[in-house]
């Protein structure tokens, strides 16, 4: 199924210069980069964005840790975008995350594990929304049509 999922390089991707590495994983996929940008994550989206885990202790340093610095932004298309998008990423904790993916190979703990990437359809239409503020499926859309 052709689909969109939005993935976040999150701060200290962007500061280790990780940014290409974690991106070209994407597209050796075979996936098609729609859209792109470099920004940040505001408080008041971060606790949208992280809503599901507000009653965690670790809330508040999720909070901080996708707001520490910029971000890179980006919409990924392809068949099964979504589901390919997860299990490149890998494991949330990286000591779980398999040799191969970005985390098992790049990340150093799970509240620092480099990337985000959309865990469904709906999910990943309101995140795009969010983070782009235009509806998913009018991104990389040529003007004129």
């Amino acid at each position: 199924m052709e689909e969109r999922t939005l993935i976040i390089v999150k701060p200290e991707g962007v500061a280790r210069g990780l940014t290409g590495e974690i991106l070209s994983r994407f597209e050796r996929k075979g996936l098609k980069l729609v859209a792109l940008k470099l920004g940040r994550v505001t408080p008041e989206q971060a606790r949208v964005h992280y809503g599901h885990h507000a009653d965690k202790p670790f809330f508040p340093d999720l909070i901080a840790a996708i707001t520490a610095g910029p971000v890179v932004f980006a919409v990924f298309e392809g068949e099964n975008a979504i589901r390919l998008g997860r299990l490149l990423i890998g494991a949330t904790n990286p000591l779980e995350a398999l040799p191969g993916t970005i985390r098992g190979d790049l990340a150093l703990d799970s509240l620092h594990n480099l990337v985000h990437a959309s865990d469904g359809p709906e999910t990943a239409r309101a995140e795009i929304q969010r983070f782009f503020g235009v509806d998913p499926g009018l991104l990389g859309e040529e003007e004129g049509k």
